[in-house]
């Protein structure tokens, strides 16, 4: 069988949601990236607790979309695959791109860009993509992609990002070795200025622990 992949281009739609009202009392303007499995509707439930008029909250929707099990109901979303990651991965710059143009947010807000599970590696690879200003990077219980090397993010050092890794004690996916290479990997990004910060629990999001990022 004589088969050959071939590529083409065209102009597709996607929806994102937002949580809160932007005006000129908006302090934190977070952009936050879910993990798979979630749709970002949902996702935003947990930065609902946050004072509604100091933060307005962004969340891009993963492109590929599929039923959670066999039942056929839930649906969750997923940003990128195996499969031809680097193509998908510019397609998903070019859509945050419009989100952001969409949304004319104030070069004054503080920036925060956060990522859960799967979301840390598109918060990452896209802040050095854009090469962000931003106040605060959360990585939530995720791995950093490996294809970052030192150097990436000498821009985060000069604009006096703070970074935070957050994770779970009991989190089933992130193993003690794990934990390790990713305190190794962002000691090596971010000279060594990210913050640890575990919490009780598994593979979940903890309203408290995002209510405690902005006090």
């Amino acid at each position: 069988m004589n088969s050959t992949e071939k590529t083409v281009s065209y102009t597709t739609t996607n929806t994102y949601e937002t949580l809160n009202i932007y005006t000129p009392k908006t302090e934190n303007v977070w952009l936050v990236f879910h993990g798979i499995g979630f749709l970002s509707r949902y996702f935003l439930k947990y930065f609902k607790d946050l004072n509604s008029e100091k933060n307005y909250i962004i969340s891009p929707q993963a492109p590929s979309k599929y039923y959670l099990n066999n039942a056929y109901k839930h649906v969750g979303a997923s940003w990128l695959t195996k499969e031809n990651t680097d193509l998908e991965t510019k397609n998903i710059y070019n859509y945050i791109d419009s989100v952001l143009a969409n949304e004319n947010i104030s070069a004054d807000s503080n920036l925060i860009l956060f990522g859960f599970s799967q979301g840390v590696s598109i918060a990452t690879r896209y802040l050095k993509h854009k090469q962000l200003k931003c106040d605060s990077l959360i990585l939530y219980a995720g791995s950093i992609p490996n294809e970052l090397t030192k150097g990436d993010f000498d821009f985060i050092t000069e604009n006096k990002t703070k970074v935070k890794m957050i994770v779970g004690t009991e989190d089933e996916y992130i193993t003690k070795e794990r934990l390790s290479n990713e305190i190794e990997k962002a000691k090596t990004l971010f000279n060594e200025k990210a913050i640890l910060i575990t919490f009780e629990g598994g593979h979940e999001v903890k309203k408290n622990i995002i209510n405690a990022l902005v006090q």
